[in-house]
């Protein structure tokens, strides 16, 4: 019945009907609706059939569904979560099955962080995570992925369309993060650092919607806080924005050009965050909001452009991973290709030695 009931799930998300999916795979209308209601089995042939039709792998059909999720940044009144739902379904699946054949890949969890229920206590929880991240006072948290990674949290990105920004799902051992690729370089990187508390907080599943519109003193609200402190540590960016001001013929928007690119976050992060730390006032940091880095402003003051979490982005650690168990024939290469969602192809992965002329008589013989 479970099956069915997945089966019923899959047809449904993919919208087509029972006589569709009936005829694709080769069976009668009714002989599907019983397998769906659970009143006929389904044959291991049918259901790669199945599995095939509906793009999902096999397993998710048969293996229990991961934990709850932790929390879904983004997700305002009326906007569809089953994309990302779906997507951390698959991709909780995938970093189990890896990390349970390379434990290595995940060597724990840091023990839960307080909960902040202040703007100081948020200010205190960025900078533990800073420490945690093995992040110097001055230094950017650039290549988050890698930096999360190294405390137990997995960040993938995967373009979702106009929809939640972020969510993340709290594993035995670590987690999984994936965020919306579908945003601007700043978007995605606030999002994963908003997921890296909730992380951190070991916290249970919530919705923050209402944080833009309300304002609320709640977790969520108190988590984007601790993200432009994770991202914007106040003592660097109170020197470094005096030593922006005064280069010479420069003003404001240059300042923020510059805090922008060095800190890699978008201009509405930048804004709210310096009038958090007192270094404008809202009117200017209403205007910090509209300001736009233009080619000009690479070219002249000479920033460097990332892309962080560009879509399909995968954790160098799980990379890493999966290609040590398609080395060692754990995994097949059609298995290591789906492992890696398709930013690898089979020419890109390594050759294998040949088997040794012995093991081939083995199997022969």
């Amino acid at each position: 019945m479970e099956i069915g009931a997945r089966v019923a799930e899959a047809r449904a998300e993919r919208g087509i009907t029972q006589a569709q999916l009936a005829a694709s795979i080769g069976v009668d209308r009714t002989a599907l609706a019983k397998i769906e209601s659970g009143s006929r089995r389904v044959t291991a042939l049918e259901l790669v059939s199945i599995a095939r039709e509906l793009g999902h792998r096999v397993e998710w059909f048969v293996d229990e569904a991961p934990p709850a999720l932790a929390s879904y940044r983004g997700a305002g009144p009326g906007v569809a979560v089953q994309a990302i739902d779906a997507q951390l379904d698959s991709l909780v699946r995938d970093a189990e099955f890896v990390t349970s054949r390379c434990p290595e890949l995940v060597t724990g969890q840091p023990e839960p962080l307080p909960h902040p229920t202040t703007a100081d206590e948020a200010e205190e929880l960025a900078a533990s995570a800073r420490r945690l991240l093995g992040l110097a006072p001055t230094q950017p948290a650039h290549e988050f992925s890698r930096l999360a990674a190294g405390v137990g949290l997995l960040v993938f990105a995967v373009d979702l369309g106009e929809g939640a920004d972020a969510g993340t799902v709290l594993l035995e051992r670590g987690g999984v993060a994936l965020v919306n690729g579908h945003w601007r370089v700043g978007r995605r990187r606030l999002a994963a650092a908003h997921e890296l508390g909730h992380y951190l907080l070991a916290d249970q599943f919530s919705l923050d919607w209402r944080v833009a519109a309300s304002e609320a003193e709640g977790i969520e609200a108190r988590l984007d806080g601790f993200a432009r402190a994770l991202l914007l540590p106040g003592d660097d960016l109170r020197a470094r924005w005096e030593e922006w001001l005064n280069v010479p013929d420069e003003g404001w928007r240059d300042a923020a050009v510059r805090a922008a690119s060095h800190y890699g976050v978008d201009m509405a992060t930048l804004a709210r965050r310096l009038v958090e730390v007192g270094l404008v006032d809202g009117e200017r940091g209403r205007s910090i909001r509209q300001v736009h880095t233009k080619q000009a402003d690479i070219v002249e003051k000479n920033l460097v452009v990332r892309d962080e979490l560009a879509p399909v982005a995968l954790p160098r650690p799980y990379e890493q991973a999966v290609l040590k168990l398609y080395r060692h024939e754990v995994v097949t290469a059609d298995r290591a290709v789906g492992l890696l969602r398709g930013t690898f192809d089979h020419d890109a992965l390594p050759d294998l030695p040949p088997a040794p002329e012995a093991g081939i008589w083995e199997v022969t013989s």
